[in-house]
């Protein structure tokens, strides 16, 4: 098996059936496939067609893995079903106070079983182990139940809500956002 330059362990607690690792190819023709129309993405992630070579040329040059953010595949018993991202927020000036923000997007198939939640989990415990990140955050569509159970479950708190924050399908929704602190996460070293 070759070296992995961007290894992604199994986190403690998890399933050994759920796994995060870096983009292949494969997956990206998974992702075009699944997730370039609104029955593949669901009613809260359609946000019109893309154009798939921006994609194809970040993960040439970057493997979709930076200091910037990235995207890694969610696998399930080896098996590419979704996508997780992380990407940089302001709440306020960006070099005093960034965090990471999560996005999560499953094949049809893959939804409702819990998958969702041990991804975000995982993908969770990541940026905490390998950054120096103190929050990060999430966010769903307020009429998302599914989406909100997930991140309750892998720990993250209901913060609020975000009115008209997102437009999509021609018209604004609200938005709940959830976060987590590094003094939150269940394996928290205490003093």
């Amino acid at each position: 098996m070759p070296h992995d330059p961007h290894p992604v362990p199994h986190v403690h607690g998890a399933p050994d059936d759920v796994t995060l690792r870096p983009v292949s190819d494969d997956d990206l023709d998974l992702f075009e496939r699944e997730f370039s129309d609104p029955q593949g993405v669901g009613p809260h992630q359609w946000f019109g067609f893309r154009s798939p070579v921006d994609l194809r040329r970040r993960h040439a040059k970057t493997g979709l893995l930076g200091p910037d953010g990235g995207m890694l595949s969610v696998a399930e018993n080896g098996a590419t079903v979704g996508r997780v991202e992380w990407f940089p927020s302001t709440w306020g000036r960006p070099d005093t106070s960034t965090c990471w923000s999560l996005a999560i997007g499953l094949v049809p198939t893959a939804q409702g079983q819990g998958i969702g939640t041990h991804a975000q989990s995982l993908l969770t415990d990541y940026l905490f182990d390998h950054t120096r990140a103190v929050r990060i955050q999430a966010w769903t569509d307020r009429t998302n139940l599914a989406e909100q159970r997930a991140l309750e479950k892998a720990g993250f708190v209901k913060e609020g809500v975000l009115r008209c924050a997102q437009w999509r399908g021609g018209r604004w929704h609200d938005q709940v956002l959830f976060a987590m602190l590094r003094a939150e996460r269940s394996d928290a070293e205490t003093d």
